[in-house]
């Protein structure tokens, strides 16, 4: 192929690549262990580093120098600290390749599908030296004393989390495992994944903690000292938590209703032992996930401060009946509406008026359906308490517990 023909034809493949792999991250499945907001910058930065450096190679014939692909395997040596398979991060890489070499391929023609099927021998070349590189990185670094420490860490996390004694470190003197500990499960919102990691760098950094990482978020585990009932520690651990953070449940107001739900939550809970841990493990998890599942605008989510919901989280089997009652309005958005601003503004009939901008004799209709429909009424006590459970019954079997 003539030489100024071959760059033009390289010049419109590599239009297409960016195209294509700008969908790769939202095609490709999400780390097992890792949390997807957690990745996502670094996911797409490197996706960008390596369709650039292969055009660079295909275009000049050099190989990538050691220097170039430097930060792309900074970006894997990161998911492999956070806790990911090495197999797990090296599979990115030629699922990758082939998506977007797929997505280019279809479109082409003539000279440019010449030039890719003579292609594909370099980009086989450029994945396993990519892979290499990252593969040998990988092994040097486990012999670093840092990433070794990092490793007992985190296997200490895995077995107080399991119920299991992490006898195999006892006395470890780099290693110190305290009996008690407050328990803080982060479960991640819609923040950009710079936004995240800078979050769980600041938990990380917390003195004697220990850090497991999953797909929903991460769990910590902040050492209690003697005398500390878990205020002390909860006070430090909020010090560190990006904005102004309210722990307590807010009272009743007429608050717009568009206000945006927090970032992340994190539920704590307090173990006093180390056989506690497990236990006060699911009531953190649980915790977190109330305040992510109702969109609560406290970041820290407490059992005192969400006791009623707890409850009804907690009742499995009768959860579903329970979310079950609203069904009757389920084709009725505008008496749905209705009774969620009633209850957020605790019963207050003036302030639903004043909210949803309707005269009050309008809610006093609404509300009078709400009973005819549901056979509850929400202004008398019993039967409201009922709604609010079945309302947030409802939103857990949604975004939850739904299959």
């Amino acid at each position: 192929m003539h030489a100024r023909l071959r760059d033009r034809t390289l010049e419109e493949l590599y239009r297409r690549a960016v195209v294509a792999r700008a969908e790769f991250p939202a095609l490709a499945p999400p780390y097992p262990k890792l949390p997807e907001s957690l990745v996502t910058s670094g996911f797409e930065r490197g996706t960008a580093l390596n369709v650039d450096l292969f055009f660079e190679f295909l275009r000049t014939g050099v190989a990538p120098s050691p220097e170039d692909t430097a930060e792309v395997v900074q970006i894997a040596l990161s998911r492999i600290r956070d806790g990911e398979t090495l197999e797990e991060v090296l599979n990115r890489y030629s699922l990758g390749a082939e998506l977007i070499w797929s997505r280019v391929r279809e479109t082409a023609h003539g000279p440019e599908r010449e030039l890719l099927d003579d292609a594909a021998i370099s980009l086989l070349r450029y994945i396993t030296l990519l892979t290499t590189r990252i593969a040998t990185a990988c092994v040097q670094r486990a012999h670093d004393p840092r990433w070794e420490l990092l490793e007992r860490r985190r296997a200490i996390a895995d077995a107080l989390l399991t119920g299991r004694d992490p006898v195999e470190w006892a006395g470890e003197p780099a290693v110190a495992v305290p009996d008690a500990f407050l328990l803080a499960a982060f479960r991640l919102g819609s923040a950009h994944g710079g936004d995240t990691s800078e979050l769980r760098h600041r938990v990380e950094a917390i003195p004697g903690v220990f850090l497991r990482l999953d797909s929903g978020g991460w769990t910590a585990l902040l050492p209690l000292h003697s005398g500390d009932d878990g205020t002390a520690t909860l006070a430090a651990l909020t010090a560190r938590l990006p904005g102004r953070l309210a722990l307590g449940r807010s009272a009743p107001t007429e608050q717009p209703r568009s206000a945006a739900p927090a970032p992340f939550w994190v539920g704590v809970a307090t173990a006093a032992s180390r056989a506690a841990i497990p236990e006060v493990f699911a009531e953190a998890r649980t915790l977190a996930e109330l305040g992510r599942c109702l969109g609560r605008p406290q970041p820290v989510c407490r059992r005192a401060d969400l006791m009623f919901e707890y409850t009804v989280a907690a009742g499995d089997s009768a959860r579903p009946g329970l979310a079950a009652v609203l069904e009757p309005l389920d084709s009725q958005a505008v008496l749905t509406d209705t009774l969620d601003v009633f209850v957020d503004t605790g019963f207050n009939q003036l302030a639903t008026a004043r909210l949803l901008n309707v005269h009050r004799n309008t809610v006093t209709y609404r509300l009078a359906r709400v009973h005819e429909l549901t056979g509850l009424d929400p202004h008398r006590p019993t039967d409201a308490m009922t709604l609010s459970a079945a309302r947030i019954a409802r939103r857990l079997e949604t975004a939850c517990f739904a299959p």
